[in-house]
């Protein structure tokens, strides 16, 4: 994990934290001064003594400096912020790793919110399931429309190797930041990816997965809105990482879950090609869906994918 605080801080805020808290929720924020007093105050309403409140600012350019000032005027010393350089998101959370007073963090997306009611919720099953280390919510996804759907948690496996397997290959069980609470423990392997913009959690999470207890908790905790227009955004930083996640993962990974690589490599390959099949860039959707191919060639029997991949070489899309 990196070391050592950016000497670019500068922070507000609590001056003095009288009582250890059980939570700290990070609230990453770049460019976001239209959502994150949202996502804020869905914290500040419902918190505690038990739950500490850190609002990063990744250096952002537009007003989210004044929105966070503005914040810390209408709450005094109930949350604390950090303004640094610009440096990502994997450096913003290992950041709210470092300077989280709890054992558990939350890492909450500043344009999402937490569930009205939903803290406490979480606070109690983490007091009454001190063997774990990650808690897993569900969540309700929120449309551009406003439309909800809930997403719930299905079975989780018992052991580490079929999680993994589950998360990575066989994709039946999901994970979103915001829906789930890590105890700072499982960072001992590894914190977040700094050279990546995009899927920085995938190693985290897996990490986790394979060797820390898990427990669900059966209750939506967070409301993730969807933004149409980041698909592209999200497409370009996930080009940039491509298949490099794959060593980043199982570098983390013990000797006995080193069989599952290949399979993940070929899923990564799919999902970089979905991705840039819904951005319309059909070039590097052929180059993705091609290299899933020369991995396992049995893909070719995931028919949602095969036929978007047909229409490409037609020119039918």
């Amino acid at each position: 994990m990196p070391e050592g605080l950016n000497p670019q801080l500068a922070s507000n805020g609590i001056s003095e934290q009288r009582v250890k808290p059980l939570i700290t929720v990070v609230i990453p924020a770049y460019n976001y001064a239209a959502s994150v007093a949202r996502s804020a105050q869905s914290i500040l309403g419902q918190r505690d003594d038990r739950t500490e409140l850190l609002i990063i600012d990744d250096g952002s350019t537009d007003a989210t400096p004044e929105v966070i000032n503005a914040l810390h005027l209408g709450y005094p010393e109930q949350f604390r912020s950090i303004r640094r350089k610009n440096g990502g998101l994997a450096s913003v959370r290992n950041l709210g790793i470092r300077e989280a007073t709890a054992d558990w963090l939350v890492f909450l997306d500043a344009d999402d919110e937490f569930v009205q009611g939903a803290l406490a919720k979480l606070l109690e099953h983490i007091q009454s399931n001190a063997h774990s280390r990650l808690v897993i919510g569900e969540h309700i996804s929120v449309s551009e429309e406003g439309r909800r759907r809930r997403h719930t948690i299905g079975q989780i496996p018992e052991t580490g190797f079929e999680r993994v397997k589950a998360y990575l290959i066989d994709k039946t069980l999901g994970l979103s930041n915001g829906a789930c609470a890590m105890h700072r423990d499982v960072f001992a392997p590894g914190g977040y990816p700094e050279q990546f913009r995009n899927s920085e959690d995938l190693p985290v999470f897996a990490q986790t997965l394979a060797r820390y207890p898990v427990s669900t908790l059966a209750e939506p905790l967070l409301l993730l809105y969807k933004h149409g227009d980041s698909l592209r955004h999200h497409v370009g930083h996930g080009q940039a990482v491509g298949t490099q996640v794959v060593d980043e993962v199982f570098s983390r990974l013990p000797a006995e879950m080193q069989s599952l690589r290949e399979d993940f490599y070929a899923q990564r390959c799919l999902s970089l090609f979905r991705s840039a099949y819904l951005a319309k860039d059909y070039e590097a959707a052929k180059r993705y869906y091609s290299a899933a191919l020369r991995h396992d060639w049995r893909l070719l029997f995931k028919t949602s994918y095969t036929r978007k991949a047909v229409r490409i070489w037609l020119g039918k899309t």
